[in-house]
Protein backbone atom coordinates (compact mmCIF):
# COMPACT_ATOMS: atom_id res chain seq x y z
CA UNK A 1 0.00 0.00 0.00
CA UNK A 2 1.31 3.62 -1.04
CA UNK A 3 1.97 6.01 1.87
CA UNK A 4 0.16 9.12 2.98
CA UNK A 5 2.19 12.35 4.33
CA UNK A 6 -0.34 14.67 7.10
CA UNK A 7 1.17 17.97 7.18
CA UNK A 8 0.84 20.96 9.67
CA UNK A 9 2.21 24.15 10.70
CA UNK A 10 3.89 23.07 14.11
CA UNK A 11 1.83 25.04 17.10
CA UNK A 12 3.28 27.95 19.41
CA UNK A 13 1.87 26.80 22.25
CA UNK A 14 1.94 29.98 25.30
CA UNK A 15 3.12 28.12 28.21
CA UNK A 16 6.53 27.08 26.07
CA UNK A 17 6.82 30.91 24.54
CA UNK A 18 10.31 32.07 25.62
CA UNK A 19 11.12 35.85 25.64
CA UNK A 20 12.12 35.85 21.82
CA UNK A 21 8.59 34.93 21.18
CA UNK A 22 9.63 31.05 19.98
CA UNK A 23 9.12 27.74 22.02
CA UNK A 24 12.39 25.45 22.89
CA UNK A 25 11.33 23.18 20.06
CA UNK A 26 11.84 25.67 17.69
CA UNK A 27 15.11 26.80 19.44
CA UNK A 28 16.03 23.13 19.22
CA UNK A 29 15.00 22.86 15.43
CA UNK A 30 16.90 25.76 14.28
CA UNK A 31 20.21 24.92 15.93
CA UNK A 32 19.89 21.00 14.83
CA UNK A 33 19.09 22.24 11.42
CA UNK A 34 22.17 23.75 10.78
CA UNK A 35 24.24 20.40 12.21
CA UNK A 36 22.11 18.62 9.93
CA UNK A 37 22.82 20.60 7.09
CA UNK A 38 26.44 19.96 7.25
CA UNK A 39 25.83 15.97 7.63
CA UNK A 40 23.56 16.47 4.60
CA UNK A 41 26.19 17.84 2.25
CA UNK A 42 28.91 15.53 3.44
CA UNK A 43 26.52 12.69 2.41
CA UNK A 44 25.65 14.30 -0.64
CA UNK A 45 29.36 14.54 -1.50
CA UNK A 46 29.87 10.75 -0.66
CA UNK A 47 27.11 9.66 -2.38
CA UNK A 48 27.72 11.48 -5.86
CA UNK A 49 31.33 10.29 -5.65
CA UNK A 50 30.56 6.60 -4.87
CA UNK A 51 29.02 4.35 -7.97
CA UNK A 52 27.89 1.46 -5.77
CA UNK A 53 27.11 3.63 -2.59
CA UNK A 54 24.98 0.70 -0.78
CA UNK A 55 28.15 -1.50 -0.35
CA UNK A 56 29.69 1.35 1.95
CA UNK A 57 26.53 2.69 3.43
CA UNK A 58 27.16 1.43 7.01
CA UNK A 59 30.91 2.67 6.90
CA UNK A 60 29.36 5.85 5.86
CA UNK A 61 26.81 6.06 9.14
CA UNK A 62 29.49 5.37 11.05
CA UNK A 63 32.01 8.03 10.04
CA UNK A 64 29.33 10.66 9.63
CA UNK A 65 28.38 9.57 13.52
CA UNK A 66 31.18 10.12 14.67
CA UNK A 67 31.94 13.85 12.42
CA UNK A 68 28.95 15.54 13.52
CA UNK A 69 28.46 13.44 16.83
CA UNK A 70 24.92 12.03 16.13
CA UNK A 71 22.83 8.63 17.00
CA UNK A 72 22.62 6.09 14.14
CA UNK A 73 18.57 6.29 13.95
CA UNK A 74 19.58 10.53 13.38
CA UNK A 75 22.20 9.70 10.63
CA UNK A 76 19.77 7.55 9.27
CA UNK A 77 17.59 10.48 8.26
CA UNK A 78 20.61 12.09 6.91
CA UNK A 79 21.75 9.75 4.18
CA UNK A 80 18.03 8.92 3.45
CA UNK A 81 17.42 12.58 2.93
CA UNK A 82 20.82 12.93 0.91
CA UNK A 83 19.82 9.84 -1.26
CA UNK A 84 16.84 11.07 -2.53
CA UNK A 85 18.09 14.57 -3.07
CA UNK A 86 20.66 13.14 -5.30
CA UNK A 87 17.89 10.93 -6.97
CA UNK A 88 15.96 13.25 -7.58
CA UNK A 89 18.97 15.82 -9.41
CA UNK A 90 20.04 12.73 -11.38
CA UNK A 91 16.19 12.22 -12.77
CA UNK A 92 15.79 15.69 -12.91
CA UNK A 93 18.43 16.32 -15.22
CA UNK A 94 17.30 12.85 -17.31
CA UNK A 95 13.82 14.71 -17.87
CA UNK A 96 15.70 18.20 -19.13
CA UNK A 97 17.69 16.53 -21.24
CA UNK A 98 14.13 14.24 -22.46
CA UNK A 99 12.57 17.60 -22.86
CA UNK A 100 14.89 19.68 -24.87
CA UNK A 101 15.72 16.74 -27.40
CA UNK A 102 11.90 16.52 -27.92
CA UNK A 103 12.11 20.80 -28.06
CA UNK A 104 14.56 19.98 -30.77
CA UNK A 105 13.11 17.34 -32.76
CA UNK A 106 9.97 19.19 -32.99
CA UNK A 107 11.91 22.48 -34.32
CA UNK A 108 13.44 20.23 -36.96
CA UNK A 109 10.41 18.85 -38.24
CA UNK A 110 8.93 22.57 -37.96
CA UNK A 111 11.87 23.24 -40.27
CA UNK A 112 11.63 20.82 -42.78
CA UNK A 113 8.16 20.45 -43.22
CA UNK A 114 8.61 25.18 -43.60
CA UNK A 115 11.67 24.31 -46.17
CA UNK A 116 9.40 21.97 -48.05
CA UNK A 117 6.58 24.32 -48.38
CA UNK A 118 9.16 27.38 -50.10
CA UNK A 119 10.35 24.86 -52.56
CA UNK A 120 6.72 23.78 -53.94
CA UNK A 121 5.89 26.90 -53.54
CA UNK A 122 8.62 28.23 -55.86
CA UNK A 123 8.03 25.25 -58.30
CA UNK A 124 4.18 26.15 -58.11
CA UNK A 125 5.14 29.90 -59.42
CA UNK A 126 7.49 28.25 -61.63
CA UNK A 127 4.75 26.95 -63.86
CA UNK A 128 3.34 29.20 -66.83
CA UNK A 129 -0.46 28.98 -66.12
CA UNK A 130 0.16 28.79 -62.49
CA UNK A 131 -2.97 31.65 -62.38
CA UNK A 132 -5.91 28.95 -63.65
CA UNK A 133 -4.51 26.20 -61.00
CA UNK A 134 -7.45 24.57 -59.04
CA UNK A 135 -5.22 23.86 -55.46
CA UNK A 136 -3.37 27.22 -55.43
CA UNK A 137 -0.34 27.84 -53.57
CA UNK A 138 0.95 26.25 -50.04
CA UNK A 139 2.25 29.83 -49.33
CA UNK A 140 0.31 32.77 -51.56
CA UNK A 141 2.31 35.22 -52.89
CA UNK A 142 0.63 38.34 -51.08
CA UNK A 143 2.32 41.36 -48.70
CA UNK A 144 1.35 42.54 -45.65
CA UNK A 145 0.99 46.31 -45.96
CA UNK A 146 1.80 47.52 -42.57
CA UNK A 147 4.83 45.30 -42.72
CA UNK A 148 5.50 45.65 -45.79
CA UNK A 149 6.93 42.16 -46.49
CA UNK A 150 5.65 39.34 -47.89
CA UNK A 151 4.68 35.67 -47.08
CA UNK A 152 7.82 34.40 -48.36
CA UNK A 153 10.08 37.07 -46.35
CA UNK A 154 8.31 36.04 -42.87
CA UNK A 155 8.37 32.34 -43.63
CA UNK A 156 12.30 32.83 -44.29
CA UNK A 157 12.69 35.11 -41.18
CA UNK A 158 11.00 32.49 -39.31
CA UNK A 159 12.87 29.73 -40.31
CA UNK A 160 16.05 31.60 -39.52
CA UNK A 161 15.08 32.21 -36.13
CA UNK A 162 13.99 28.90 -36.07
CA UNK A 163 17.25 27.58 -36.63
CA UNK A 164 18.91 30.01 -34.44
CA UNK A 165 16.74 28.20 -31.53
CA UNK A 166 17.76 24.74 -32.59
CA UNK A 167 21.49 26.17 -32.29
CA UNK A 168 20.69 27.45 -28.61
CA UNK A 169 18.93 23.55 -27.88
CA UNK A 170 21.53 21.65 -29.01
CA UNK A 171 24.39 23.36 -27.01
CA UNK A 172 22.39 23.37 -23.99
CA UNK A 173 21.89 19.46 -24.36
CA UNK A 174 26.04 19.35 -25.07
CA UNK A 175 26.54 21.14 -21.59
CA UNK A 176 23.68 19.12 -19.48
CA UNK A 177 25.11 15.87 -20.38
CA UNK A 178 28.95 16.70 -19.67
CA UNK A 179 28.26 19.12 -16.48
CA UNK A 180 28.35 17.83 -13.01
CA UNK A 181 25.03 17.14 -11.01
CA UNK A 182 23.96 19.93 -8.70
CA UNK A 183 22.25 19.30 -5.27
CA UNK A 184 20.65 21.83 -3.50
CA UNK A 185 20.58 21.01 0.39
CA UNK A 186 17.78 23.58 2.22
CA UNK A 187 19.13 25.55 5.44
CA UNK A 188 16.17 24.28 7.72
CA UNK A 189 15.51 20.90 6.97
CA UNK A 190 15.16 17.80 9.33
CA UNK A 191 14.13 14.09 8.26
CA UNK A 192 13.69 11.15 10.61
CA UNK A 193 13.54 7.75 9.45
CA UNK A 194 10.51 5.55 11.23
CA UNK A 195 10.73 1.90 11.69
CA UNK A 196 7.66 -0.43 12.39
CA UNK A 197 9.65 -2.15 14.82
CA UNK A 198 10.12 0.39 17.72
CA UNK A 199 7.77 2.23 19.61
CA UNK A 200 5.17 5.09 18.37
CA UNK A 201 6.75 4.04 14.91
CA UNK A 202 10.16 5.96 15.69
CA UNK A 203 13.05 6.25 18.03
CA UNK A 204 14.00 9.25 17.92
CA UNK A 205 10.69 11.33 17.12
CA UNK A 206 7.31 9.70 19.86
CA UNK A 207 3.98 10.92 18.80
CA UNK A 208 1.41 9.61 21.51
CA UNK A 209 -1.16 11.86 19.23
CA UNK A 210 -0.85 14.82 21.20
CA UNK A 211 3.15 14.94 22.56
CA UNK A 212 6.19 14.59 20.64
CA UNK A 213 8.98 13.53 22.15
CA UNK A 214 12.46 14.21 20.50
CA UNK A 215 15.63 12.91 20.97
CA UNK A 216 18.49 15.21 21.21
CA UNK A 217 21.24 14.33 19.33
CA UNK A 218 24.62 14.01 21.69
CA UNK A 219 26.47 17.12 20.43
CA UNK A 220 23.35 19.25 21.42
CA UNK A 221 22.74 17.43 24.93
CA UNK A 222 24.38 20.25 27.22
CA UNK A 223 22.27 22.66 26.09
CA UNK A 224 18.69 20.63 25.64
CA UNK A 225 19.11 17.52 27.42
CA UNK A 226 18.50 13.86 26.13
CA UNK A 227 14.82 14.72 25.42
CA UNK A 228 12.61 18.05 24.19
CA UNK A 229 8.71 17.71 24.32
CA UNK A 230 6.19 19.64 22.55
CA UNK A 231 2.58 19.67 22.16
CA UNK A 232 2.00 19.49 18.25
CA UNK A 233 -2.27 18.33 19.34
CA UNK A 234 -3.43 15.79 16.40
CA UNK A 235 -2.99 16.36 13.11
CA UNK A 236 -7.24 17.27 11.58
CA UNK A 237 -8.38 15.45 8.96
CA UNK A 238 -12.40 15.06 7.80
CA UNK A 239 -10.85 10.80 7.59
CA UNK A 240 -8.05 10.14 9.70
CA UNK A 241 -6.21 7.32 8.83
CA UNK A 242 -2.90 7.78 10.94
CA UNK A 243 -2.94 4.60 12.86
CA UNK A 244 -1.96 4.03 16.40
CA UNK A 245 1.38 1.44 15.12
CA UNK A 246 3.63 0.86 12.76
CA UNK A 247 6.43 2.92 10.61
CA UNK A 248 6.35 6.82 11.38
CA UNK A 249 8.46 9.17 9.47
CA UNK A 250 9.06 12.67 10.56
CA UNK A 251 10.06 16.00 8.46
CA UNK A 252 10.53 19.29 9.53
CA UNK A 253 11.22 22.45 7.64
CA UNK A 254 10.72 25.98 7.48
CA UNK A 255 8.24 27.43 4.97
CA UNK A 256 7.08 31.27 4.89
CA UNK A 257 9.20 31.48 8.41
CA UNK A 258 7.42 28.83 10.25
CA UNK A 259 8.63 25.25 10.98
CA UNK A 260 6.00 22.76 9.32
CA UNK A 261 5.90 19.37 10.76
CA UNK A 262 4.76 16.35 8.63
CA UNK A 263 4.48 12.84 9.43
CA UNK A 264 4.64 9.89 6.40
CA UNK A 265 2.90 6.40 7.48
CA UNK A 266 0.88 3.16 5.93
CA UNK A 267 -2.79 4.66 6.47
CA UNK A 268 -5.16 2.39 8.18
CA UNK A 269 -7.49 0.63 5.17
CA UNK A 270 -10.89 2.10 4.40
CA UNK A 271 -13.96 0.04 4.42
CA UNK A 272 -14.82 -0.58 0.37
CA UNK A 273 -17.19 1.20 -0.96
CA UNK A 274 -17.12 0.58 -4.89
CA UNK A 275 -17.95 -2.96 -5.69
CA UNK A 276 -15.61 -4.95 -8.61
CA UNK A 277 -15.97 -2.99 -11.82
CA UNK A 278 -17.88 -5.78 -13.79
CA UNK A 279 -21.04 -4.38 -12.14
CA UNK A 280 -20.46 -0.73 -13.96
CA UNK A 281 -18.08 1.98 -13.21
CA UNK A 282 -18.15 5.85 -13.67
CA UNK A 283 -15.77 7.09 -16.73
CA UNK A 284 -14.37 10.55 -16.54
CA UNK A 285 -13.12 12.64 -19.48
CA UNK A 286 -10.89 15.67 -18.18
CA UNK A 287 -10.82 19.08 -20.56
CA UNK A 288 -9.81 22.40 -19.71
CA UNK A 289 -13.00 23.53 -19.20
CA UNK A 290 -15.19 20.77 -17.79
CA UNK A 291 -15.32 17.55 -16.18
CA UNK A 292 -17.20 15.03 -18.41
CA UNK A 293 -18.65 11.79 -16.88
CA UNK A 294 -20.94 8.51 -17.55
CA UNK A 295 -22.49 5.79 -15.21
CA UNK A 296 -22.93 2.75 -17.39
CA UNK A 297 -24.19 -0.72 -16.21
CA UNK A 298 -22.77 -3.74 -15.99
CA UNK A 299 -23.42 -4.50 -19.59
CA UNK A 300 -21.84 -1.13 -20.31
CA UNK A 301 -25.31 0.51 -21.25
CA UNK A 302 -24.94 4.39 -20.50
CA UNK A 303 -27.58 5.27 -17.70
CA UNK A 304 -26.52 8.59 -16.20
CA UNK A 305 -24.27 12.04 -17.63
CA UNK A 306 -23.94 15.11 -16.34
CA UNK A 307 -20.73 17.51 -17.34
CA UNK A 308 -18.82 19.14 -14.08
CA UNK A 309 -18.22 23.03 -15.51
CA UNK A 310 -14.58 24.51 -14.32
CA UNK A 311 -13.57 27.94 -14.70
CA UNK A 312 -10.35 28.48 -16.52
CA UNK A 313 -8.13 31.81 -15.47
CA UNK A 314 -8.18 31.40 -11.74
CA UNK A 315 -5.82 31.79 -9.10
CA UNK A 316 -3.75 28.87 -8.01
CA UNK A 317 -5.80 28.77 -4.76
CA UNK A 318 -9.36 29.55 -6.25
CA UNK A 319 -8.29 26.52 -8.88
CA UNK A 320 -7.27 24.10 -6.15
CA UNK A 321 -10.80 24.95 -4.78
CA UNK A 322 -12.80 24.40 -7.37
CA UNK A 323 -10.40 21.36 -8.35
CA UNK A 324 -11.34 20.37 -4.99
CA UNK A 325 -14.90 20.91 -5.35
CA UNK A 326 -14.62 18.76 -8.25
CA UNK A 327 -13.62 15.65 -7.05
CA UNK A 328 -15.85 15.66 -4.19
CA UNK A 329 -18.58 15.38 -6.71
CA UNK A 330 -17.26 12.57 -7.94
CA UNK A 331 -16.55 10.93 -5.11
CA UNK A 332 -20.21 11.46 -3.81
CA UNK A 333 -21.68 10.03 -7.76
CA UNK A 334 -19.30 7.05 -7.13
CA UNK A 335 -20.38 6.25 -3.39
CA UNK A 336 -24.16 6.44 -4.93
CA UNK A 337 -23.54 3.94 -7.65
CA UNK A 338 -21.14 2.23 -5.21
CA UNK A 339 -18.89 1.90 -8.60
CA UNK A 340 -15.30 2.56 -9.35
CA UNK A 341 -13.62 5.71 -11.23
CA UNK A 342 -12.72 4.90 -14.54
CA UNK A 343 -9.78 8.14 -15.85
CA UNK A 344 -7.76 8.85 -18.71
CA UNK A 345 -3.66 7.87 -18.21
CA UNK A 346 -2.35 11.10 -19.46
CA UNK A 347 1.03 12.07 -19.87
CA UNK A 348 1.83 15.72 -21.77
CA UNK A 349 5.19 15.82 -21.68
CA UNK A 350 5.19 15.16 -25.65
CA UNK A 351 2.33 17.60 -26.37
CA UNK A 352 4.74 20.43 -23.93
CA UNK A 353 7.63 19.42 -26.02
CA UNK A 354 5.96 20.44 -29.29
CA UNK A 355 3.96 23.73 -27.58
CA UNK A 356 6.25 26.26 -29.15
CA UNK A 357 5.28 25.36 -33.01
CA UNK A 358 1.24 24.65 -31.56
CA UNK A 359 0.56 28.58 -31.48
CA UNK A 360 -0.39 30.85 -28.48
CA UNK A 361 -3.81 29.58 -27.76
CA UNK A 362 -3.44 26.08 -27.73
CA UNK A 363 0.27 26.55 -25.32
CA UNK A 364 -2.14 28.87 -23.07
CA UNK A 365 -4.92 25.57 -23.07
CA UNK A 366 -1.83 23.31 -22.19
CA UNK A 367 -0.20 25.62 -19.68
CA UNK A 368 -2.78 26.93 -17.78
CA UNK A 369 -4.84 23.36 -16.35
CA UNK A 370 -3.44 21.82 -13.57
CA UNK A 371 -4.13 17.99 -14.91
CA UNK A 372 -1.37 16.38 -12.80
CA UNK A 373 -2.96 18.52 -9.53
CA UNK A 374 -6.79 16.92 -10.29
CA UNK A 375 -5.27 13.17 -10.27
CA UNK A 376 -3.30 13.69 -7.79
CA UNK A 377 -6.47 15.28 -5.60
CA UNK A 378 -8.69 12.56 -7.18
CA UNK A 379 -6.70 9.77 -6.41
CA UNK A 380 -6.36 11.42 -2.44
CA UNK A 381 -10.04 12.03 -1.98
CA UNK A 382 -10.99 8.56 -3.29
CA UNK A 383 -8.74 6.55 -1.72
CA UNK A 384 -10.24 8.22 1.84
CA UNK A 385 -13.59 6.52 0.77
CA UNK A 386 -12.93 3.37 0.16
CA UNK A 387 -13.60 4.12 -3.97
CA UNK A 388 -10.83 2.44 -6.36
CA UNK A 389 -9.75 4.38 -9.39
CA UNK A 390 -8.77 2.77 -12.60
CA UNK A 391 -6.65 4.56 -15.31
CA UNK A 392 -6.66 3.29 -18.68
CA UNK A 393 -4.97 3.97 -22.10
CA UNK A 394 -6.88 7.14 -24.12
CA UNK A 395 -6.22 5.98 -27.39
CA UNK A 396 -9.15 7.04 -30.04
CA UNK A 397 -11.63 7.64 -27.43
CA UNK A 398 -12.84 10.73 -28.63
CA UNK A 399 -13.14 9.55 -32.45
CA UNK A 400 -15.24 6.39 -30.75
CA UNK A 401 -17.52 8.46 -28.65
CA UNK A 402 -17.75 10.83 -31.66
CA UNK A 403 -18.88 8.32 -33.98
CA UNK A 404 -20.44 5.38 -32.26
CA UNK A 405 -22.58 6.97 -29.43
CA UNK A 406 -22.79 11.03 -29.95
CA UNK A 407 -25.86 10.73 -32.27
CA UNK A 408 -27.23 7.38 -30.48
CA UNK A 409 -27.83 8.69 -27.04
CA UNK A 410 -27.25 12.39 -28.09
CA UNK A 411 -24.23 13.25 -26.32
CA UNK A 412 -21.34 16.07 -25.96
CA UNK A 413 -18.00 15.15 -26.87
CA UNK A 414 -16.35 15.08 -23.32
CA UNK A 415 -19.52 12.79 -22.22
CA UNK A 416 -19.10 10.74 -25.48
CA UNK A 417 -15.36 9.73 -24.72
CA UNK A 418 -16.34 9.32 -20.63
CA UNK A 419 -18.75 6.46 -22.01
CA UNK A 420 -15.72 5.25 -23.47
CA UNK A 421 -13.36 5.25 -21.11
CA UNK A 422 -15.96 3.48 -18.58
CA UNK A 423 -16.47 1.25 -21.10
CA UNK A 424 -12.85 0.10 -21.89
CA UNK A 425 -11.75 0.11 -17.93
CA UNK A 426 -14.87 -2.95 -17.83
CA UNK A 427 -12.75 -4.57 -20.94
CA UNK A 428 -16.04 -4.16 -23.23
CA UNK A 429 -14.43 -4.04 -26.64
CA UNK A 430 -15.00 -1.18 -29.38
CA UNK A 431 -14.99 -2.32 -33.06
CA UNK A 432 -15.74 -0.56 -36.28
CA UNK A 433 -19.19 -1.28 -38.24
CA UNK A 434 -18.71 -3.68 -41.08
CA UNK A 435 -19.46 -1.83 -43.96
CA UNK A 436 -16.97 0.57 -42.55
CA UNK A 437 -14.13 -1.59 -41.88
CA UNK A 438 -14.94 -3.74 -44.92
CA UNK A 439 -14.20 0.12 -47.05
CA UNK A 440 -11.43 0.93 -45.17
CA UNK A 441 -9.37 -2.41 -45.95
CA UNK A 442 -8.56 -3.13 -42.03
CA UNK A 443 -7.22 -6.37 -41.42
CA UNK A 444 -8.77 -8.44 -39.10
CA UNK A 445 -5.92 -9.84 -37.07
CA UNK A 446 -4.70 -6.80 -36.20
CA UNK A 447 -5.70 -4.90 -33.35
CA UNK A 448 -9.52 -3.13 -33.24
CA UNK A 449 -7.38 -0.11 -32.63
CA UNK A 450 -5.72 -0.01 -36.28
CA UNK A 451 -9.11 0.36 -38.16
CA UNK A 452 -10.08 3.36 -35.31
CA UNK A 453 -6.63 5.12 -36.43
CA UNK A 454 -7.43 4.49 -40.08
CA UNK A 455 -10.91 6.19 -39.64
CA UNK A 456 -9.56 8.86 -37.79
CA UNK A 457 -7.06 9.96 -40.37
CA UNK A 458 -10.17 9.93 -43.08
CA UNK A 459 -11.89 12.09 -40.89
CA UNK A 460 -9.45 14.71 -41.04
CA UNK A 461 -9.41 15.10 -44.94
CA UNK A 462 -13.33 14.15 -44.87
CA UNK A 463 -15.60 17.24 -46.53
CA UNK A 464 -18.75 16.84 -44.13
CA UNK A 465 -16.83 16.73 -41.36
CA UNK A 466 -15.45 20.03 -40.81
CA UNK A 467 -16.14 20.45 -36.57
CA UNK A 468 -17.29 18.25 -34.45
CA UNK A 469 -21.20 18.90 -34.23
CA UNK A 470 -20.66 17.55 -38.21
CA UNK A 471 -20.82 13.88 -36.12
CA UNK A 472 -24.58 14.17 -35.02
CA UNK A 473 -25.52 14.81 -39.02
CA UNK A 474 -23.60 11.03 -40.06
CA UNK A 475 -26.37 8.52 -40.39
CA UNK A 476 -24.32 6.16 -42.46
CA UNK A 477 -20.46 6.12 -41.82
CA UNK A 478 -20.08 3.34 -44.54
CA UNK A 479 -20.95 5.57 -47.51
CA UNK A 480 -19.63 8.78 -46.13
CA UNK A 481 -16.02 5.90 -45.73
CA UNK A 482 -16.62 4.90 -49.16
CA UNK A 483 -16.88 8.11 -51.05
CA UNK A 484 -14.04 9.38 -48.84
CA UNK A 485 -12.14 6.26 -50.24
CA UNK A 486 -12.76 6.23 -53.54
CA UNK A 487 -12.05 10.56 -54.10
CA UNK A 488 -8.65 9.56 -52.88
CA UNK A 489 -8.16 6.82 -55.32
CA UNK A 490 -9.39 8.67 -58.29
CA UNK A 491 -6.61 11.69 -56.98
CA UNK A 492 -3.89 9.15 -56.61
CA UNK A 493 -5.10 7.46 -60.51
CA UNK A 494 -4.67 11.06 -62.23
CA UNK A 495 -1.50 11.60 -60.24
CA UNK A 496 -0.21 8.68 -61.70
CA UNK A 497 -1.65 9.35 -65.47
CA UNK A 498 -0.07 12.60 -65.20
CA UNK A 499 3.62 11.55 -64.49
CA UNK A 500 2.86 9.04 -67.02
Amino acid sequence: MSTITYVKGLPTPEIEMNSLGNTSFEMFLTDFSSIFRQATIRAVEIIKKSKKFDKIKSKVNTELQKEFNLSKRQVNGVIALASSKVDSAIECRKNHIKQLEGKLKSALIWIKNAEKRLSDSQKFYALENWQKSKTGCKVPLCCDLNQGRSNWHGLKFQIHNKKRYVSVLEKKIAHLKKAPIQVKVSNSEIFIVGSSDESFGNQVCQYDGSKLSFRVPYCLEAKYGKHIETFIGSFDRNINRLPDNGAKTWHFYRKNNRWVVGVQFTPKTVEKVSKPIEYGAIGIDINSTSIGWAYVDYQGNLLATVTIPLISGLSKNFNTQQLVDACLELATLAAKYACPVVCEELDFSKKKEQIREKGRKYARMLSSFAYSKLYQLLESILSNRGISLYKKNPAYTSIIGLVKYSRMYGLSSDIAAALIIARRGMNLSERLPASVSAYLGVNPRKHVWSGWSKLNKLTLTAAIVKSRHDYFSIPNWGMVVKDTTEQVALIRERRVVSKS
